[in-house]
């Protein structure tokens, strides 16, 4: 029986339960394609689900990884794209780092023509959460204002790229004054250090009377305050994440009434294939053009080997990185 190496958690904790260890090949159902992995991504997920705060959908792989990129080299019962020998890129419910992981041929994508097949796998799982939350969800529009904490990260990076080629003036917090930079560095007309600035204070001297329209947070806790005092009347606040905290004891409601404001959110792991499919449609139709022209890229910051898995999720949960941290399996 062919094996493959994979990455699994002996048990729950920290980033000391990662091992390394050999399977069987998966075989693909009907829907799916079977991707010899070349890269696949890290990202916060997948060290809640290594706490055991955020475990597989049912049906899903216990192998962590949402995203992987490399070349399709069998298909199952009903798929007619992509073909055999194609390189993609894909969404995954589970099973990404490994050399070998199954995916919905309705959730791959091709290798854009301006990256090569390892910065794609830093795709999937940021352009799909920032195109569904802040473009659909969040309703961004031309000249609006655009705030998005950590804009530093894999998700930030993407949200800045975004938002600003499709015309928002953009705000970004971040955790020093190097991650300001290169939040600027991606089209962020402003940069806030959070750990030195009140960012309430900035964004009242730079959106002014009007305020934000859309904010993206990933921070919950006290920020939900803190964003409902800076928004403009009809804005959106979009909650992605809770690095903080997913409970708040009490906040004023009051101007989600006087401003008629939108508190929204989303997860993406738990829908439906054929939900996630209608995304990576809507990607490839709009976003999928700018990255072929290069006009917006994934930021990697690190690669590691698959046998580093605890190293990459050690730096992941430092938040020393700037943009995408990738492992790699040398295929």
């Amino acid at each position: 029986m062919l094996t493959i190496r994979q990455v699994h958690f002996e048990g729950h904790g920290g980033p000391d339960v990662i091992r390394t260890g050999e399977a069987p090949v998966p075989e693909p159902g009907p829907g799916q394609v079977l991707i010899e992995v070349t890269a696949a991504g890290v990202n916060r997920p997948d060290c809640l689900q290594r706490e055991g705060a955020y475990p597989p959908p049912p049906g899903e792989s216990a192998i962590p990884g949402l995203e992987i990129a490399g070349r399709v080299v069998a298909r199952g019962e009903g798929v007619s794209t992509p073909a055999e020998g194609d390189d993609v890129c894909a969404l995954v419910g589970s099973g990404g780092y490994a050399e070998y992981a199954l995916a919905h041929a309705s959730l791959c994508l091709p290798v854009p023509k301006a990256l090569g097949v390892v910065a794609a796998a830093g795709l999937p799982e940021n352009y799909f959460t920032v195109f569904d939350n802040v473009l659909s969800r969040g309703k961004l529009a031309p000249g609006e204002t655009f705030l998005v904490h950590g804009g530093s990260s894999g998700i930030g990076s993407t949200a800045i790229q975004l938002a600003k080629h499709f015309g928002a003036r953009v705000i970004a917090t971040a955790g020093s004054s190097a991650k300001c930079g290169f939040c600027k560095t991606l089209g962020a007309d402003f940069a806030i250090d959070y750990k030195t600035q009140d960012f309430v204070e900035e964004v009242r001297k730079i959106a002014g009377k009007h305020g934000v329209d859309v904010v993206l947070d990933m921070v919950g806790g006290t920020y939900l305050q803190r964003n409902m005092s800076v928004m403009a009347a009809e804005g959106r606040i979009v909650q992605i994440g809770f690095l903080q905290s997913a409970t708040v004891e009490s906040f004023d409601m009051r101007p989600i009434m006087l401003r008629r404001l939108t508190l929204t959110g989303s997860t993406l792991r738990a829908r439906s294939v054929q939900q996630k499919a209608e995304v990576a449609a809507a990607l490839r139709e709009r976003i999928w053009p700018l990255l072929d022209k290069g006009l917006v890229k994934p930021l990697i910051f690190a690669t590691f080997p698959l046998e580093q898995a605890r190293q990459a999720h050690e730096m992941m949960e430092s938040s020393s990185h700037l943009g995408k941290i990738l492992l790699v399996t040398g295929k």
